[in-house]
Parts: structure tokens; sequence; C-alpha cells
């Protein structure tokens, strides 16, 4: 437990900011994860339309230090790329 009073107020602030980053981390876990499940049933429509909200909600955690640049691309082209492997194998069905 810290002593000084600067100290708590600093480990007040630290907790808060830890729920609130835990819980955009969350949003966007489970967003990717509705995106993905609607990839793998074959519903693509659906799968773009989640796939906007990731990359709206992913920008924004990285905009206020959430996440890192470098991982918002990584999630960004991952989900661009199974979107269009789908739509391909759909294509050439």
């Amino acid at each position: 437990m810290p002593n000084k009073k600067s100290a708590m107020k600093a480990l007040r602030q630290t907790q808060t900011r830890e729920a609130r980053n835990k819980r955009v981390k969350e949003n966007v876990t489970y967003l990717r994860r509705q995106a993905r499940k609607a990839l793998e049933a074959g519903d693509i429509k659906k799968a773009e339309a989640l796939a906007k909200s990731v990359v709206k909600s992913v920008d924004k955690a990285a905009q206020n230090g959430v996440l890192k640049k470098n991982t918002v691309s990584r999630i960004k082209s991952r989900l661009t790329i199974g979107i269009r492997k789908e739509a391909a194998k759909k294509a050439s069905k």
C-alpha cells in the first residue's frame, strides 16, 4: 500500500485506466470473434459489417493509446485477408 498522498492518487489513476483499457480490449476481442464466426459460417455480408465496427473500435483504441499502431494494423490486415479469401471461395463456386 502506498504511503504518500501522491502515490495513493497514482494508484487510483492506474486502477481506473486498467479497468478502462480492459473494457476496450474485451470489446475489440468480442467484435473480432463475432467477425470470425460470421466468416466461418460463410456470411460475408455480416462479416463485412462487423469488420467495419472492428476497424472503428481498433482505430479508436489506438488513438487513445490502448493498443499499439502495429497491433491495429495486424488486426485489420488479417481481418481483411480473411474476408477476401472467403469472398474468393464463394465467387469460385
